[in-house]
């Protein structure tokens, strides 16, 4: 257990990730409002760089994902899967975690989108 609590930032960018997917997928969503919808996810209590820390925080990141994007009216099943996998890689990346992205890429069969910035100089 990490008893080290991740900057409230980092916790901020999952939120802002899972909002960030949401506003890319509404050329397939019916008259919705980009601010309605916003999940914050915790994870102060998880090793993120052990693998079971990085499977129960992608859990609860698809959890958050699916909650978000089921707020929305898609016009087909497929547009809605989009918004949760899009969503999901979002925060993947904006965590910048390489155990978190190992479970994503397991779950996708394909690797997360790289990171925006990178934590290296």
């Amino acid at each position: 257990m990490n008893t080290s609590s991740p900057s409230i930032g980092l916790r901020g960018l999952i939120a802002t990730a899972i909002f960030g997917a949401l506003a890319s997928s509404f050329s397939a969503v019916s008259a919705a409002d980009p601010s309605s919808a916003s999940v914050t996810v915790k994870y102060a209590d998880l090793n993120l760089a052990s693998p079971s820390g990085a499977l129960v925080l992608y859990e609860r990141i698809r959890a958050a994902a699916q909650s978000a994007c089921n707020y929305f009216w898609f016009k087909t099943d497929a547009d809605e899967a989009r918004c949760v996998q899009n969503t999901i890689a979002n925060a993947v990346t904006k965590v910048n975690q390489p155990a978190l992205s190992a479970v994503y890429n397991a779950k996708y069969k394909i690797s997360a989108p790289n990171t925006l910035v990178s934590q290296s100089h």
